[in-house]
């Protein structure tokens, strides 16, 4: 099978993951693009384009001889990217969470002769494809809750978290609307709120609201389900301090103010664990049944390199997409959405495979072992 040219946007941690993970396959060639000349100068063995990615003329022009254009970026430049990948017919993919960028991608796809695959990542991505699996065993599906966090393996300040991907993306989570299903009507609901507290294998956690994890399950689900929601999962406590800086403070209207003191106080790890946690219940085989999906995925070492969890499990989802595109087992025009990936055929996949703990990409039909730390 021909090599694909694939162009990430954002020399950020996860483009740099996803970068790794492809070259390593043997199957790609990868050219980043950012603006940040710092940022591009500490890659290395991947060709470097320093550009202005809102400058979607020059963007248009940098991506008419590759296969896909892979975003990286953050969420409010995936409308430049997103036209500049139709208008020079590529494939494109991206990890946003944010609910606007995501119908303005759909409506994109609509005519386009390429593909169109937002919400590639962690939550919503991969959330989505296992949620869906664990949603077609039901007869009659009541209830549906999606969980998923990335946390420090050893959490030491009062918050008892650690910055591990997008400081902008996580305030989007806890600032923004959480479109939910609730009896059966698909509305809005609040952040921070619906606060549950939970235990598993001896570990104490809390989940709460939090926006754009759903992805496009709400519509694929709509009137299919009497309630589905999409919660963060954290460590007891963190959501009554978050609460006190966004709601007593203020500032959630002051989110340059709480970037600027969150990336100050938080430090950044590479030793996290990332918690998925679904639960569904309804009819089968006229029983009320509940049934539940459960995945730790840790931090640990590809190719000699210490990976975050986080970087892992998002890189991953965006690698597994593209691929099964590329092998023809995805559609290569229109729209994608996460939950119509089969999640055996995901896990199947060489980068899917990371989620199992343990196997990692193939190179010349050699697995490799992905060491947890």
């Amino acid at each position: 099978m021909t090599k694909w040219h694939v162009g990430i946007v954002g020399a950020g941690k996860i483009g740099v993951m996803i970068a790794a993970l492809l070259k390593e396959s043997g199957d790609y060639t990868i050219t980043i693009f950012d603006q940040n000349e710092d940022a591009l100068k500490a890659l290395k063995d991947v060709e470097r384009v320093r550009i202005d990615v809102s400058d979607e003329d020059a963007l248009t022009a940098a991506l008419e001889n590759v296969n896909a254009v892979l975003s990286a970026a953050p969420f409010f430049l995936t409308p430049v990217i997103a036209r500049a990948a139709k208008r020079s017919d590529t494939h494109y993919l991206d990890l946003t969470e944010d609910v606007s960028s995501t119908n303005l991608v759909m409506d994109l796809a609509k005519d386009a002769s390429s593909t169109f695959a937002p919400q590639c990542g962690l939550a919503p991505g991969f959330v989505s494809i296992a949620a869906h699996d664990l949603a077609r065993k039901f007869d009659k599906l009541e209830n549906l809750t999606l969980r998923v966090g990335a946390l420090p393996r050893y959490p030491t300040n009062r918050l008892k978290y650690n910055l591990t991907w997008s400081t902008e993306g996580l305030i989007n989570e806890y600032c923004n609307p959480c479109l939910a299903i609730v009896d059966g009507t698909l509305t809005e609901v609040a952040p921070l709120e619906g606060l549950e507290t939970f235990s598993l294998e001896g570990v104490d956690y809390e989940a709460f609201n939090t926006s754009g994890g759903l992805g496009s399950l709400h519509e694929t689900l709509r009137g299919k389900v009497n309630s589905l929601k999409y919660l963060s999962i954290r460590y007891p406590g963190h959501r009554e301090i978050i609460s006190l800086l966004l709601q007593d403070l203020g500032l959630k209207n002051r989110r340059d103010l709480l970037k600027e003191v969150m990336e100050t106080a938080l430090p950044t790890t590479k030793q996290d664990v990332v918690v998925v946690f679904i639960t569904a219940s309804g009819m089968i085989d006229g029983r009320l049944e509940e049934r539940s999906y459960l995945n730790e995925i840790n931090a640990g070492q590809i190719a000699g390199t210490h990976w975050s969890a986080i970087q892992i499990t998002t890189a991953a989802g965006i690698c597994a997409t593209l691929d099964m595109i590329r092998e023809g087992r995805l559609a290569k025009s229109g729209f994608i959405k996460q939950e119509d990936i089969p999640l055996e055929a995901f896990l199947a996949n060489r980068f899917g495979a990371l989620y199992l703990g343990h196997r990692s990409i193939q190179d010349n039909g050699e697995p490799k072992l992905l060491a947890a730390e």
